[in-house]
């Protein structure tokens, strides 16, 4: 149930802030869960540009749309990334939907945002959640990896 506020009632707004000023818990608030970061990438070498596949790691959780391995991710998966401890330049290859791309792009998250909409509700109605489009990684061989290219990750 939602909370009316008060008169003299402040909200704590903190994905307003600059990225570099949150604290750990106000960054781990500010992912969403879609799972989109968790799709396998392709990039092109002539162009330079990425291209999503629904591939995604093994290790997404569909039930729960998280990672199942969170704290030994990067030891599991050598080139899954800690968003936080990246060069700010990495934010490009994150989907244009990414709290942490929008944050560092200076725009506002969607209304659609868990933050903003107070429940999942508004973001799976957006269908930005990749749960039930996707494949593990597991059952992809690597090199067939383009037959999967997804043009639905971007909207």
């Amino acid at each position: 149930m939602a909370h009316s506020l008060g008169e003299g009632e402040a909200v704590d707004r903190f994905w307003e802030k600059p990225l570099s000023e949150l604290n750990d818990s106000e960054w781990e608030r500010l992912c969403d869960g879609c799972g989109r970061c968790c799709l396998k990438k392709l990039q092109d070498d002539d162009s330079g540009e990425t291209h999503y596949t629904r591939v995604v790691c093994r290790y997404f959780e569909s039930e729960t749309s998280r990672c199942s391995c969170y704290d030994q991710r990067t030891q599991l998966v050598p080139d899954c990334v800690k968003v936080k401890q990246v060069d700010a330049s990495a934010f490009a290859w994150m989907p244009a939907t990414c709290a942490y791309r929008l944050r560092f792009e200076d725009k506002p998250l969607y209304s659609w945002h868990p933050l903003i909409a107070g429940s999942r509700q508004a973001m799976e109605s957006a269908e930005i959640p990749i749960v039930g489009r996707t494949l593990s990684e597991e059952f992809v061989h690597r090199d067939g990896y383009q037959e999967h290219i997804i043009r639905w990750v971007e909207c």
